[in-house]
């Protein structure tokens, strides 16, 4: 898997504007496939699950201490596209769409590997995820570090 950071261009007075993109390429598994030959949809929310990791839980990011206190409120998957498996590694592109107090929502673009990082993305999806306490079962705050951090992303 490899992560970089970059940007689908908008344009804006004039001007190309890249907003922040955490891209990272996850590599399509032989068992990541359905009888129909293409990626199963519950392998796809793991695939999405597996590219958060470098971005948001690598030990020294801001927000490593979710890796032991979160929980997914909501997820969303839209399919525009089929991916396969000789579409990978997929390149998964996030952002943060919304942020909160206690939680976020990520967004996500999901292209084949061969795919122009203009092109419409195959898979379109949101995750919203809340900051939790696990010893005392709640809710948390996000951290200021941790809302630093995700703002840097916001779109």
């Amino acid at each position: 898997m490899t992560s970089s950071l970059n940007g689908n261009g908008k344009a804006q007075g004039g001007n190309v504007v890249l907003p922040k993109r955490f891209h990272t390429q996850v590599e399509v598994r032989w068992s990541d496939m359905d009888a129909f030959q293409h990626v199963n949809h519950a392998r796809m929310v793991t695939l999405l699950e597996e590219a958060r990791i470098p971005w948001l839980l690598e030990p020294g990011r801001p927000t490593a201490a979710l890796g032991t206190g979160c929980v997914l409120a909501d997820l969303r998957v839209r399919y525009r596209g089929q991916l396969r498996h000789e579409d990978t590694p997929l390149d998964i592109a996030m952002w943060i769409e919304q942020l909160r107090a206690v939680d976020f929502t990520i967004g996500y673009e999901v292209r084949a590997a061969s795919a122009a990082p203009d092109s419409p993305a195959a898979v379109i999806a949101s995750t919203q995820i809340a900051a939790f306490d696990m010893s005392a079962q709640r809710l948390r705050r996000l951290t200021d570090a941790e809302r630093d951090y995700l703002a840097e992303w916001l779109d």
